[in-house]
């Protein structure tokens, strides 16, 4: 193996690369660092045996440990506790509980052995504190263990509210506030930017719960309403994790809510931003604190592609001599550090095989490749090595708050050891558990009562940078006065006047301000408007002039065809009337008065029962009276044209004028029916635009409009058929002239009808009125056509020879006799 062939040997026979603590440095007082150099562990899944646990090199927290033990050594280097010489010891938790566990056995073992005792008072560990965890999931973990030896736990990074009971965890401190004043802090900031429908993506760890917890209670206080909530497992190995992800970010995408608050681990946010890459979805993202400055994920490949991200983080501060320190990197002298040697293997061991396209198995991950310097192929010893890389690729102001847990410790120790400034006369060796209260000289920080700090939040937005981002401070969260507070500079508008709303743009803290009042419920207001108004609902109401025109209309075409009924039945032996064929003319004005009443279903305010009512009242009518026309039609095609005998006969013996109507009529029900069954029209209430005070409620014709397409072609297939058999009949006798007259009808229809169909498709709010036009028309055409001429004839006497007259001379005329 590349690695552990130039890397010494293992602590206590454990293989160097996951040893139980990689980094020592003797020290009159022993400083435990609990912190992951490494994080995901592989396997863990099928871990069935108390083995090693096997995991990834991490970057960003091998700088905090290296933060942490740069401050041993400048305390150490200040005299600052005069004749007394700090050391460390640093395990690493590869960001797991167990193996954190794990490393506090090794950490607070006494000749090589930790002893169970039934009482520890006279337990003197060699580590008296221990700096750490980096994540609450482990902080707990730890805390509950070392209440037994009551070994005090300070963190700079574990922020669940969990972690503040004293009474279950009376061990531990942090110089952080409690995540409780985070989820205020981030309830503040959505309900300032008025951003009150936010969907939440939490771990399913003690951290992600609590947290999630703590924010419902803040979101409510603050009008901020949770559109969904997601859990992942923590557990990166878990099979469950890409099927997780996945659900996730399709809730995410089917959501209307364009705000995501993730309180998450930086390895399942960096899982997560890669699928939304991916899926090309951009939200506007408020980052929990245990990734908001996280620059590995700053610098993803298509970062930029997810939208705006900001975040609540810890103050934060760079430091010169930290800086210098990175760029001369090496073992504290008298110890040993083999996270530095794995480092330095990482970032100037050639392995140029690991480039290949079959890189060996011992080959680290593609991620961990990138750390790789360009200069690597030309070294001779990568130990001898040093540049700033860590510098330039990762935020070191991050670690200022592990600075600050180490001074702490330094004012704690000054304070028990009765330090001055020449000497310190306490006892070196003293018991953990010994209690003091100590401040940090010169600074605004202090415990509260709970062993947190209370200093606040820096308030960050992500902004681009090239093909990355960078951390920008934008404003700062005041715990005490739980306040957000945007600092000028950082304002890219101004602040709106009273009366007027922020519109945000692309950048999360910018916006337009929009003209608008707020209405109370069932009102709106216009643009430009300075008072609210009901909306009101759009329909065709019976006191409208349009309405009342096509009710008129729709009445006198009944009233007319209860005059033509009655024409029809005085001169019913008339020549005329005759021809007309009393009995379907009389068929024909059934189908048409229901036609003409089912325009008034058109009127009024839209039912379910109406709309279909309407549409049936129609279908079944006015195809009653066009099937009688088909039925003239052909009967005209059978008398005045010449066929061959046999064709003759057979087309006769099709003539049955009432099985023809009732077969025809009837296939128009069966569509009727299974129309209303499969897909039956509904009332539809389309949402007004902002700019309208309109509330529209029309009928729609069922959700795939199939229905009442079948419906119209059917009749309009009748009606061509109709036209086609009367043209084939256009040369009859001028006298017998129904031919005319239904090839005229039977064209106004189709007239109508395409042209409604457009309008209908086009503007759906014009759909109502335009078909109720529709009916009006075709319906009185076939009056005009097929009824008036006929009671003209009937009143004013026909002049026109009898029909055997007709019959006899086309028979010659056709004949081709004289």
């Amino acid at each position: 193996m590349i690695l552990s062939s130039v890397l010494p040997p293992g602590v206590n026979g454990c293989d160097v690369a996951h040893s139980i603590c990689g980094a020592h440095a003797p020290g009159d007082v022993v400083i435990g660092i609990m912190l992951p150099c490494h994080h995901k562990v592989k396997g863990i899944n099928e871990r069935i045996r108390p083995e090693n646990f096997l995991c990834s090199f991490d970057l960003q927290s091998f700088l905090k440990s290296l933060a942490i033990i740069h401050e041993i050594e400048e305390i150490n280097a200040s005299g600052f506790l005069p004749g007394v010489h700090l050391g460390y010891m640093l395990c690493d938790t590869c960001s797991y509980a167990s193996k954190a566990l794990q490393d506090v056995g090794h950490m607070l073992e006494v000749n090589n052995t930790l002893n169970v005792k039934c009482d520890y008072t006279d337990f003197r560990p060699t580590v008296k504190i221990i700096l750490g965890a980096l994540y609450s999931e482990e902080s707990i973990a730890l805390a509950r263990l070392l209440n037994v030896y009551m070994v005090p736990l300070l963190s700079a990074t574990s922020s669940s509210p969990e972690l503040s009971d004293k009474l279950r965890y009376p061990v531990f401190l942090r110089t952080i506030p409690s995540d409780s004043h985070q989820t205020k802090a981030v309830a503040k900031l959505l309900h300032h930017y008025n951003w009150n429908w936010v969907g939440v993506v939490y771990g399913d760890d003690d951290y992600g719960k609590a947290a999630y917890e703590s924010f419902l209670k803040d979101a409510e206080a603050n009008d901020v309403c949770v559109a969904y909530r997601k859990v992942l497992p923590h557990n990166l190995d878990d099979s469950d994790l890409r099927e997780g992800i996945q659900q996730v970010a399709q809730q995410i995408r089917s959501s209307s809510a364009q705000v995501v608050l993730l309180i998450l681990k930086r390895s399942l946010v960096e899982v997560l931003f890669k699928e939304m890459i991916r899926t090309n979805t951009s939200r506007i993202w408020i980052a929990s604190d245990v990734w908001s400055r996280s620059s590995s994920l700053a610098t993803i490949d298509d970062i930029n592609k997810v939208g705006d991200i900001l975040g609540f983080t810890f103050v934060a501060s760079k430091s010169e001599s930290f800086d210098n320190y990175l760029k001369n990197l090496t073992a504290t002298p008298g110890g040993y550090n083999y996270f530095i040697e794995e480092y330095k293997n990482l970032r100037f061991n050639c392995s140029s095989e690991c480039f290949s396209n079959n890189p060996p198995s011992h080959c680290a991950s593609p991620e961990l490749l990138k750390i790789r310097s360009g200069n690597a192929c030309n070294v001779k010893d990568p130990q001898e090595q040093n540049d700033d890389y860590l510098v330039t690729a990762v935020d070191t102001s991050e670690t200022f708050l592990s600075k600050v847990a180490v001074w702490a410790v330094a004012n704690a120790l000054k304070k028990l050891l009765k330090c001055n400034s020449s000497s310190c006369a306490g006892e070196i060796n003293f018991p953990p558990w010994e209690k003091v209260n100590f401040t940090f000289a010169n600074q605004n920080f202090y415990f509260d009562e709970n062993g947190d700090f209370v200093n606040g939040y820096d308030l960050i937005i992500w902004e681009k940078y090239g093909q990355h981002r960078r951390f920008r401070r934008i404003g700062k969260y005041h715990v005490l006065r739980q306040q957000v507070e945007l600092d000028p500079q950082s304002r890219c508008s101004a602040s709106c006047p009273r009366g007027w709303v922020k519109k945000i743009l692309n950048v999360s803290c910018c916006y337009n301000c929009t003209q608008c009042k707020k209405c109370p419920n069932g009102t709106w207001s216009l643009k430009g408007w300075d008072h609210c108004k009901p909306r009101w609902d759009s329909y065709i109401r019976w006191s409208d002039p349009h309405p009342i025109t096509q009710l008129s209309a729709a009445a006198f075409g009944i009233f007319l065809l209860l005059v033509i009924f009655i024409i029809f039945l005085v001169y019913r032996d008339s020549l005329p009337m005759k021809r007309a064929e009393v009995r379907l003319s009389i068929v024909m004005m059934a189908g048409l008065a229901v036609s003409f009443a089912s325009v008034m279903c058109y009127m009024g305010r839209p039912s379910v029962h109406l709309c279909r009512a309407r549409q049936v009242m129609y279908a079944m009518g006015f195809t009653l009276c066009v099937s009688s026309i088909l039925v003239k039609a052909y009967r005209t095609f059978l008398v005045f044209l010449p066929f061959g005998q046999i064709v003759n006969r057979r087309l006769h013996k099709c003539y049955n004028p009432p099985v023809i109507v009732t077969v025809i009529t009837t296939l128009q029900g069966i569509i009727c029916l299974l129309w209303m069954i499969l897909d039956s029209p509904h009332v539809s209430y389309i949402p007004p635009s902002p700019q309208s005070m309109k509330n529209l409620i029309q009928c729609s014709e069922g959700d795939t409009y199939i229905g009442f397409a079948t419906m119209l072609s059917y009749i309009a297939l009748l009606a061509f058929i109709g036209f086609l058999l009367a043209y084939k009949g256009r040369k009859v006798p001028h006298e017998f002239s129904e031919t005319g007259y239904i090839i005229f009808s039977m064209l106004m229809y189709l007239f109508v009808w395409v042209c409604f169909i457009p309008i209908y498709i086009t503007n759906r709010e014009r759909g109502t009125p335009t078909q109720a036009s529709a009916i009006l028309v075709s319906s009185y055409g076939i009056i005009f056509c097929h009824f008036l001429p006929k009671c003209y004839e009937a009143l004013c006497g026909s002049k026109t020879d009898t029909l055997e007259r007709i019959l006899r001379r086309w028979r010659v005329v056709s004949s081709g006799n004289v």
